[in-house]
């Protein structure tokens, strides 16, 4: 799967995905974010996002974490957005560089999004424990920040936070 990263700026906004354009652009975490896990020792990292969209009822989005001291890239997500049109159902088809692909899915109220994940699958040869759920909150602030949560849930673990981090926009 090729990672979409490019959008057409030039290109009308498909009307499906017009309730999420505050999404739009790029954004970069404000102060380092926080990670944690039970399995993990605790971390900070940064954060860049991309969202764009190409006229298509669909938002493309690339997300690249780094270490927060030595800039070493960390993880790396990439995918598409999706609304079942007329409604507030939204889906993320999101394709990990660590070898795992979700589809979540939740609800779109005003400047927030909720979801769940309805499907994971993995490489033949990921590491264990293998994540078994993930839940993720994107909030756009009153201040104009993006703030994103995510929980996550192993083979040997509760749903936990696993990450917090506050984005600025830079476009």
């Amino acid at each position: 799967m090729a990672c979409p990263v490019t959008g057409a700026a030039s290109v009308a906004l498909n009307p499906v995905i017009q309730p999420l354009k505050w999404l739009l652009g790029s954004w970069e975490s404000d102060e380092p974010g926080e990670g944690s896990f039970p399995s993990v020792k605790p971390f900070h990292y940064t954060e860049k996002l991309h969202f764009s969209h190409v006229g298509q009822p669909v938002i493309n989005f690339m997300f690249n974490a780094f270490h927060a001291d030595s800039n070493k890239p960390l993880h790396r997500e990439c995918g598409f957005i999706r609304m079942q049109p007329e409604t507030n159902r939204v889906a993320f088809i999101i394709a990990q560089n660590s070898g795992l692909v979700e589809i979540e899915e939740g609800e779109l109220t005003e400047t927030q999004i909720t979801l769940q994940s309805q499907k994971l699958e993995r490489i033949s040869f990921a590491k264990e424990p293998h994540v078994q759920q993930i839940c993720r909150v994107f909030q756009l602030l009153p201040d104009g920040k993006l703030e994103q949560t995510v929980s996550m849930a192993t083979g040997d673990q509760p749903l936990t936070q696993h990450l917090h981090v506050t984005y600025r926009r830079l476009s």
